[in-house]
């Protein structure tokens, strides 16, 4: 995906490992020919392993093929291998068989969790879409982690919407992480993308989020009321060389120009869902945009993220030295991210990278 999160199909599971389908064959050799060259060690019986050992990687087809060779193997004295006889025989045969039956049910468990799977990727992706490379006049760069392993959508969201009143992103973190917020992060998003088409004022939107978390909040079927959420919202203006940008208890966002990197100054106003904020309690601060000039906007997860020293990561000061990147500034803020962190942060983590086309900042129609 162009916004960097998982790649569509990661969560339907991956095919065994090259190697996990090569181990049972390579030592099915290897204790045959240690046996067939050291007669005195009793190797043999080893061999009794092996289904189970396929079964972990195989069908029951491909199991059954192992065990069906190891019986010979052990079974047939003239191959030099073993001499299983009776008990020992029927003990090497029933551990076969148990393989099978643990490769099928493998393989049917595999199945279905794989359908599960597809299924929950769908409805992830439904609920937070990728976000595409351009919006309108706008370029679009965009990057999700969340932090609970398999899963798409955490505790942050990203979108971008072109409307009426020129093209709205939204950057937020709502409380918690993991699925545990997914059911948030679908609530503001809704309301942001009836607001991108209805409200003409961005404070405006910005209320109209604080609405929706302060009504899901004091419905009796919300297991956690306290739910709130900081948020930056973002307004491309038609025809106007600017940026315009509510801040509603977020981290600033970062402006390019060139080299430079400065905080876009705004005032915050309280976090979403408190109820504080109102149509006029917003306070939107507009900023002057040159041609070449980017937006980068983030969420706590980024700046909040430690090394194993505890110090956080530095993001003001690392873009302008990943500006260059070929791969592009957000792959390359997020590598960095994850050496920096040794493995990657903790905590969900979004990045949004905007740029205007110049006809925007000109005014001029295309």
């Amino acid at each position: 995906m162009r916004r960097g999160r998982e790649e569509p199909g990661r969560l339907q599971g991956a095919p065994p490992p090259r190697w996990a389908r090569i181990a049972p064959a390579v030592a099915m050799v290897a204790l045959c020919l240690t046996q067939w060259t050291t007669r005195t060690a009793e190797l043999a019986y080893f061999l009794a392993a092996l289904p189970a050992v396929a079964a972990f990687a195989y069908g029951p087809a491909g199991t059954a093929v192992f065990a069906g060779l190891v019986l010979l193997l052990l079974g047939i004295p003239d191959l030099g291998v073993g001499q299983a006889r009776g008990s020992d025989l029927a003990t090497v045969a029933t551990v076969g068989l148990l393989s099978v039956i643990i490769a099928w049910v493998r393989r049917r468990r595999d199945t279905q969790l794989v359908s599960v799977r597809t299924v929950a990727e769908a409805a992830q992706l439904a609920v937070l879409p990728p976000v595409p490379e351009r919006v309108g006049r706008v370029r679009c760069a965009g990057l999700y982690r969340a932090a609970q392993r398999g899963t798409l959508v955490g505790g942050d969201l990203v979108d971008v919407r072109a409307g009426p009143y020129g093209v709205r992103a939204v950057v937020a973190d709502v409380q918690g992480h993991g699925l545990a917020a997914v059911g948030t992060v679908a609530s503001l998003l809704g309301a942001f993308r009836e607001a991108v088409l209805d409200d003409p004022a961005l404070a405006a939107v910005a209320a109209r989020l604080d609405r929706r978390l302060t009504a899901d909040a004091a419905a009796e079927s919300v297991a956690h009321p306290e739910l709130f959420a900081t948020a930056l919202l973002l307004e491309f203006p038609p025809g106007l060389p600017v940026v315009r940008v509510v801040s509603c208890g977020h981290p600033p966002a970062l402006l390019l120009r060139g080299f430079a990197v400065t905080e876009v100054a705004v005032e915050p106003g309280p976090p979403l869902g408190l109820g504080l904020a109102g149509p006029a309690g917003a306070v939107v601060a507009e900023v002057p945009l040159l041609p070449g000039d980017r937006l980068l906007a983030h969420t706590d997860g980024v700046t909040e993220a430690r090394d194993a020293a505890g110090n956080f990561y530095p993001l003001s000061a690392r873009v302008p030295v990943l500006a260059d990147d070929p791969a592009g500034l957000v792959p390359a803020v997020w590598r960095d991210l994850a050496a920096f962190t040794r493995g990657g942060p903790r905590d969900d983590v979004a990045l949004l990278l905007l740029s205007p086309d110049h006809e925007i900042r000109t005014g001029r129609r295309p």
